[in-house]
């Protein structure tokens, strides 16, 4: 790969290989031994939107691989401040690294990032377009946790208009056979011609409802999203829609037993927090995947 752009740039045997080596660096964690395949490498972490898990999950995959990492979380103490131009921010930082792992709230940014550097440019989300690296985490996550992908039930629910990581996971679960099942409020449905462009790729059926328990009866796994307020052009029609859906105890009620609940997190009024302490929240597991995957991506990128 010379870029991770979308989830689009990929093939199912480039993704398999990705899952595939994660299991190996997921081993080689366990096992405590150390990886020095990139001694002597650098690795930008450039964001420009807040980041927890993806941040700082890049930073610990490079630093066990051995190699070692530069960057910002706050443009305003870079030349950014000054009014420098994203591709001479680029240009720049190029100089001084192996690999640009970038986070900005425009669409296109990362893609403008990859066309004028000449090292590797790694996706890690920009605006409500596309997290790649996110639905590798996540797919691999679902292997993990429930041992299969194909024909299981997934349902996504929330905001999918504007989460970019469930239109990089839709396409994701898509090219590995699984059963989709979309539930967000009226109005925050995902957009039609991705979920045509799903269904005449993949020969998918897509079942899409606004029944919260329609589509959760049915469900194997239930990833579940945040009300992403920021991308709102409107901040009323945000606050009518925050408290949409709720996932709580009761509700689970209606949930196979054997159900499963991710989130790529942080978390706001979506998710009760006594759900923590049920055998269906895995999304504290979820987050340990971060590492190995991320590695593996690494790994991938700077052969």
């Amino acid at each position: 790969m010379d870029d991770l752009i979308s989830i689009r740039d990929l093939k199912r045997e480039d993704v398999e290989l990705i899952l595939n080596t994660a299991d190996e660096m997921e081993i080689a964690l366990r096992s405590g031994k150390i990886n020095t395949e990139m001694r002597g490498r650098v690795l930008a972490n450039l964001f420009f939107e807040p980041s927890t898990r993806t941040r700082f999950s890049f930073e610990t995959a490079m630093l066990k691989l051995g190699g070692s990492v530069i960057g910002f979380d706050d443009p305003k103490i870079t030349s950014i401040e000054k009014g420098e131009t994203l591709s001479d921010t680029i240009k720049t930082v190029e100089k001084y690294c192996d690999l640009i792992v970038i986070r900005h709230p425009k669409e296109g940014a990362p893609r403008l990032a990859a066309s004028v550097s000449s090292k590797p440019v790694i996706n890690a989300g920009d605006g409500s377009n596309q997290h790649p690296t996110q639905a590798l985490l996540d797919l691999y996550a679902i292997k993990k946790l429930k041992g299969k992908i194909k024909n299981l039930n997934i349902a996504l629910l929330g905001d999918l208009r504007h989460a970019r990581v469930m239109k990089s996971l839709i396409y994701c679960l898509a090219m590995f056979d699984a059963n989709l099942i979309l539930i967000s409020p009226m109005g925050l449905e995902i957009e039609k011609e991705m979920v045509q462009e799903v269904k005449e790729k993949f020969n998918n059926e897509i079942f899409q409802t606004n029944d919260i328990y329609a589509g959760l009866r049915m469900a194997d796994v239930l990833y579940v999203c945040r009300l992403q307020k920021e991308r709102f052009s409107d901040p009323y029609e945000a606050k009518k829609l925050e408290n949409a859906y709720k996932v709580t105890p009761d509700l689970l009620k209606q949930a196979k037993d054997d159900l499963i609940i991710l989130h790529s997190l942080p978390r706001l009024g979506e998710l009760d927090r006594r759900i923590d302490d049920t055998k269906h929240a895995k999304y504290f597991d979820q987050i340990q995947f971060g590492v190995p995957v991320r590695m593996a991506i690494i790994h991938q990128m700077m052969r």
